[in-house]
């Protein structure tokens, strides 16, 4: 029990400040935004999904919210809670960058609805990309767990697979990001397909190693 507790990531009130406001930005230009507010951008970069500007003000701020809340108690509710404490720091850093991209993502978004000319897509393409970029140089760090990480069932069942598959994906992770990151100097489809693409790479490239070392090692080689 002392271990769980433990394991809870503290309170970070600048972060908790941060949402919040959010929640009060948005019921401050509530009286100048649109009643229907974009909420998707097809793969041309063109708006084709809308919701009621009351509901973008309550639940994106909430998403946020309750993203970082259930950050905050993964380590509890983790079948290895002893695991977060070797890596604590870097999960900290990652719910404060999930935190922010959102936010940035949400004011973005309503700087757009406002008829600003912001383009969502090369704010949401960089960050991410950052975000990739901080998970590879870190993912080696990251220890066997059942919540963050690259979760295979290969992964799962075998520490050894888990650690070498965190080391050898690392380096791809960050190659993705890069990729994310470049992807905001073509069009809009050319991004998506260069971005996207990547991040399927790497996933597949993390299940299709951690099966074949999986298997290595059980047959003994």
């Amino acid at each position: 029990m002392s271990k769980n507790k433990k394991s809870i990531l503290p309170v970070n009130w600048l972060l908790l400040g941060l949402i919040l406001s959010l929640y009060v930005i948005g019921f401050i230009l509530y009286p100048v935004l649109p009643d229907m507010v974009p909420s998707h951008w097809n793969i041309h970069g063109q708006v084709d999904g809308y919701m009621p500007k009351t509901y973008h003000i309550i639940f994106f701020p909430s998403l946020i919210l309750g993203l970082y809340l259930l950050m905050s108690v993964a380590p509890m509710i983790d079948p290895k809670p002893e695991s977060y404490e070797k890596f604590r720091y870097v999960f900290e850093a990652f719910r404060t960058i999930m935190v922010l991209i959102f936010t940035a993502i949400y004011l973005a978004v309503t700087l757009y609805a406002l008829g600003i000319q912001v383009s969502v897509a090369k704010v949401i393409m960089p960050a991410i990309g950052l975000m990739l970029i901080f998970l590879g140089n870190y993912m080696g760090k990251i220890r066997h767990n059942y919540t963050f990480g690259i979760k295979t069932p290969w992964t799962l069942a075998s520490e050894e697979v888990w650690n070498k598959t965190h080391r050898i994906s690392g380096p791809l992770w960050v190659a993705a990001g890069a990729v994310w990151i470049l992807s905001i100097f073509f069009n809009e489809k050319l991004g998506f397909i260069l971005s996207m693409g990547s991040m399927f790479a790497v996933t597949i490239f993390g299940f299709i190693y951690s099966y074949v070392l999986f298997k290595k090692l059980q047959n003994g080689v």
